[in-house]
């Protein structure tokens, strides 16, 4: 298998706008307009326990958006060599993770929601769930 080598810094916070006016806010989220990945699945995360973490895993191929639809949380991307640590609070921000690179969730605000869209369907081949065997597989 190929080792994808992309880094902490390939992973870039991306506006996705709002639109405004007096009636409440608007995000649009589409295909070949401003997602660089055709979307494939999407999930939510909520009513997550305090002091529980998500995530916890890398893939092999998988790009994922990911966004803080209500509240706040903390994402920690790792490509074996750095770290970095980014807080998603905001509806029309995404997190764009791209992949080979582990990722855990973690300091949810109370009825924080986190929505995920993923660039392929749901593929158990497509994890690696050992932080060791991430480790191996990025040649750390």
């Amino acid at each position: 298998m190929l080792i994808n080598k992309n880094t902490v810094f390939d992973c870039s916070i991306i506006d996705i706008s709002k639109i405004h006016n007096k009636a409440g806010n608007i995000t649009v989220v589409e295909n070949d307009v401003n997602l660089p990945f055709d979307v494939k699945r999407i999930y939510y995360l909520y009513d997550v326990p305090g002091g529980e973490s998500r995530g916890g895993h890398a893939h092999y191929e998988l790009e994922q958006y990911i966004i803080a639809a209500s509240g706040s949380f903390d994402v920690i991307l790792d490509d074996a060599v750095n770290k970095r640590r980014v807080t998603l609070n905001r509806p029309y921000m995404a997190l764009h993770i791209v992949p080979g690179l582990w990722r855990e969730l973690f300091n949810f605000s109370s009825g924080s929601i986190t929505m995920v869209l993923g660039s392929q369907v749901y593929n158990e081949k497509d994890y690696i769930r050992n932080y060791n065997d991430f480790l191996k597989y990025r040649g750390e």
